[in-house]
């Protein structure tokens, strides 16, 4: 971890200054490359995360001039995951115009998965163990894995080291039709059987958070998003792909009106109020996204742009199951701590970047900071910890209107906000200050800070 873009590690190894291996230094942020979002069973059906992270990357490559270059690494993932996708992000790599001698890792860490990949590779680069990396994420939910029964499993490896037929024979006849029925991919948290929309249900209750709240807050990330793509915004940050040019997801016509005409889908079945919708909650949805981080000598070497810095970073959890806290709430509690290190507070942000699982984790997340109750009893302050300005949240759009490829959001969320702060410039004299916020299953959230140059 860092502070003020400081690395707070140990002593470097013997000799480290002598081999030209700087003890601290900035990561910035080049760019960033992404493939537009589709929803699932649309555009990219039959596209697998191979495919879209590879064309993600590629075009990450083409905008940058990185054919054959040999990057300091590359960091990847993808939350639905085939077993034969075990080396992905390699795989990737491999199939890239990069240069084969480039590394490449998987990590999964939810929804979370894409940002992780940019702090883990950014803090590589403070301590100068890299120069260059490439993170990203990715995910399909129209090529999910579909599991077999157990009984299936365990006749398929038995056959597989049966030797003679009459042993297969016997093996084969153990099978049962019950033993023929995949079993769904599915996003039940396994230590409650509720799905990620049920569990917000909850939380959203807990908040009073009410229907015609949510839907303005889709209504604004549709609109943003629409606006951004109109004024040209994303012109270097999407790279067309299966026939797409902007998010499948996006409904740019949408309305107060349309929105409240959708049935609630979660709550009922809880007991629980219903409000959360189809229009307020992120479809499931296929994609892939790629950033482009560095020290500032490698970019300045290459000529290339450097759009912000990534200040530090903080991750968090809570204790969703036994817990008074909900499942998606854990940045609530992270972002406090990230901002303290820094001697900041919410008014000290420019640009807030909350990942909108549900327009009601956005309005749930709002809802604690400017609690009086909980600031004092859940974050140990004197009060309310703060409230945000909704002029500077997710003002380009987010998950409601792009969609939400598990993984690849927070490449998304990243490369949009760097682009965001080096418009910026400075407030006041200072760098342009973006907050990104990104709950996942699990319980966890990670958070991070952004600087204009």
């Amino acid at each position: 971890m860092s502070i003020d873009g400081q690395s707070t590690a140990g002593p470097a190894e013997p000799g480290a200054q002598n081999a030209g291996i700087p003890a601290t230094r900035r990561a910035v942020i080049v760019g960033g490359n992404r493939i537009p979002f589709a929803r699932a069973g649309g555009s990219y059906a039959k596209s697998s995360n191979l495919d879209m992270l590879t064309a993600a990357l590629d075009g990450l490559i083409a905008r940058f001039g990185l054919q054959d270059e040999r990057i300091g690494e590359v960091a990847a993932g993808a939350v639905l995951k085939h077993s034969r996708d075990f080396n992905l992000t390699r795989e990737a790599v491999l199939g890239s115009a990069l240069s084969p001698e480039t590394p490449a890792y998987d990590l999964q860490q939810a929804c979370a998965t894409g940002l992780e990949t940019v702090v883990g590779l950014s803090n590589k680069i403070k301590l100068g163990q890299i120069d260059s990396a490439i993170a990203g994420g990715v995910d399909s939910a129209s090529d999910a894995p579909v599991v077999v029964s157990e009984g299936l499993r365990e006749v398929i490896l038995d056959l597989n080291r049966a030797k003679t037929l009459p042993q297969r024979l016997q093996i084969l006849s153990r099978l049962r039709p019950k033993d023929l029925a995949p079993l769904a991919p599915g996003t039940a948290e396994p230590r409650t059987g509720l799905s990620m929309g049920e569990h917000q249900a909850l939380t959203t209750a807990q908040w009073k958070i009410s229907r015609e709240a949510q839907d303005e807050v889709a209504l604004n990330s549709h609109r943003n998003l629409a606006a951004a793509y109109d004024s040209g915004f994303f012109d270097d940050l999407v790279t067309p792909y299966r026939g797409l040019t902007r998010d499948g997801n996006l409904r740019a016509d949408t309305s107060m009106e349309k929105l409240a005409s959708l049935k609630p889908v979660f709550g009922r079945s809880l007991g629980a109020d219903a409000t959360m919708t189809a229009g307020n909650s992120t479809p499931l949805t296929d994609g892939a996204s790629t950033v482009l981080l560095a020290s500032d000598e490698w970019a300045d070497a290459r000529d290339l742009p450097k759009l912000a810095a990534v200040v530090d970073a903080e991750a968090a959890a809570v204790d969703f199951v036994h817990g008074k806290d909900g499942l998606l709430m854990a940045p609530v509690f992270a972002v406090p701590r990230l901002l303290a290190r820094h001697n900041l507070t919410l008014a000290d942000i420019d640009y807030f970047e909350i990942h909108e699982a549900f327009a009601a984790t956005v309005l749930s997340t709002l809802a604690a900071w400017e609690d009086e109750e909980f600031g004092r009893t859940r974050l140990g302050l004197d009060g309310a910890y703060g409230k945000i300005d909704r002029a500077r949240l997710n003002v380009n759009g987010s998950s409601l209107a792009a969609g939400h490829p598990f993984a690849a959001t927070g490449g998304r969320i990243v490369a949009s906000l760097a682009k965001l702060l080096h418009e910026k410039g400075s407030v006041d004299g200072r760098p342009a200050r973006g907050l990104v916020s990104v709950c996942a299953a699990g319980g966890q959230g990670v958070v991070a800070l952004l600087e204009s140059l």
